[in-house]
């Protein structure tokens, strides 16, 4: 198997990334206006502001929708087709682009409520996937 890419940490999304290691899903929450953000930016989408803070989500959210992927585009996801791409929307309102563990793709149904897990891919790295929530 090939080597998968891992995230790449930069001053905009390091927050998130720390955030994941330690257990604690965050988002980048506007110092001005409150507006929460997700993927990290540099600077507020509804102001325009460059202050934010990181705030941590209750890690529940909905399934709003996915796609099962069978060829992908990177040779390193060969061995794990078919697998499913989901976005989720957190109950705080930002939706994130992860995958759902936990079940059959098969089933997978939209509105299906899902709780934030962590999987370690490196010795400082974990990404966020969700589970089908009790």
């Amino acid at each position: 198997m090939t080597q998968r890419p891992i995230p790449v940490t930069n001053p905009d999304n390091a927050g998130f990334w720390e955030g994941c290691s330690r257990g604690e899903l965050r988002i980048q929450k506007c110092a001005v206006c409150n507006a929460r953000r997700h993927h990290p930016k540099p600077a507020c989408f509804a102001c325009g502001s460059f202050e934010f803070v990181w705030e941590q989500m209750s890690g529940r959210g909905t399934l709003y929708t996915f796609t099962i992927v069978h060829n992908p585009t990177l040779a390193s996801f060969q061995d794990a087709v078919p697998y499913n791409v989901a976005v989720v929307q957190l109950d705080e309102g930002p939706y994130l682009v992860s995958n759902i563990v936990g079940c059959t793709n098969e089933a997978l149904r939209i509105g299906m409520p899902v709780e934030v897990v962590f999987e370690a891919v490196a010795d400082t790295v974990a990404l966020p996937r969700f589970q089908p929530a009790p």
